[in-house]
């Protein structure tokens, strides 16, 4: 079959939006699903041209290029509401419906989460489900006191630049120690540049992003950049190419 890769939001009621030709005739054996951006408050939709999704476009490329060789499944979250939303969380109600038609569609298969500051604050909250492995997240969003109790028994990786203004590096750290205590094998890398956006030193987010992404999901070794047995002191590790 083949499908197209898509960022607008005129997929009907589906969650999951594929972003490649999955050519195989075999059942994938992993996925990874990109979660984008967003706002805290805004109910309507994302607008078609939606920047946040696809700033995600090139981190979805350097993934496929990692799991060229595997059956891999990649596809993106779409949201029904740009927004988190308070105490609607409206973005982790997606994410949930995505994976419930990932599984409908290629069975039980373990799943990484890649996700993008609300994107990431998302996939932390619904990596509860059995079937996830970790998550990849990207200069997330963390709240000060939010949840972290949902990823127990999962790897959590935060990449992040430090001098970030619109989501602080110092927040994530701290997520990261609530999890480990919660139960997560947890990882911080504090990135060179970037920002919130990721721009400068871009291809690093990306690389560093994919390879993260495979490791996961049991097909290649941890980037060089993590320290190997995830213990985490609350202070990340610097990145080094």
């Amino acid at each position: 079959m083949t499908i197209t890769t898509r960022f607008d939001s005129t997929c009907g009621d589906t969650a999951l939006v594929p972003v490649f030709a999955h050519r195989s005739s075999r059942r994938p054996r992993a996925a990874v699903l990109l979660l984008h951006g967003g706002r805290a408050d805004a109910l309507r939709p994302p607008p078609v041209l939606n920047l946040p999704a696809l700033r995600m476009r090139p981190f979805a490329t350097a993934i496929l290029r990692a799991t060229a060789h595997d059956d891999v499944f990649l596809g993106h979250v779409r949201y029904r509401h740009r927004g988190w939303n308070g105490a609607h969380a409206h973005p982790v109600a997606d994410v949930r419906r995505a994976l419930a038609e990932l599984y409908e569609t290629a069975g039980p298969v373990p799943v990484v989460l890649v996700g993008h500051s609300m994107g990431a604050r998302a996939a932390f909250r619904a990596a509860d489900d059995p079937r996830i492995k970790g998550v990849v997240a990207l200069a997330p969003w963390c709240p000060p006191g939010d949840p972290a109790a949902h990823p127990g028994g999962r790897t959590l990786v935060a990449l992040h630049d430090e001098s970030d203004r619109v989501t602080r590096a110092v927040d994530t750290w701290s997520y990261l120690t609530r999890a480990q205590k919660a139960g997560a094998r947890v990882f911080g890398l504090s990135m060179p540049g970037g920002g919130h956006a990721m721009i400068r030193d871009a291809r690093h987010w990306h690389h560093t992003a994919a390879e993260t992404a495979t490791a996961l999901l049991g097909f290649t070794p941890l980037p060089a950049s993590l320290p190997g047995n995830g213990s985490w002191t609350g202070v990340p590790t610097p990145w080094r190419g």
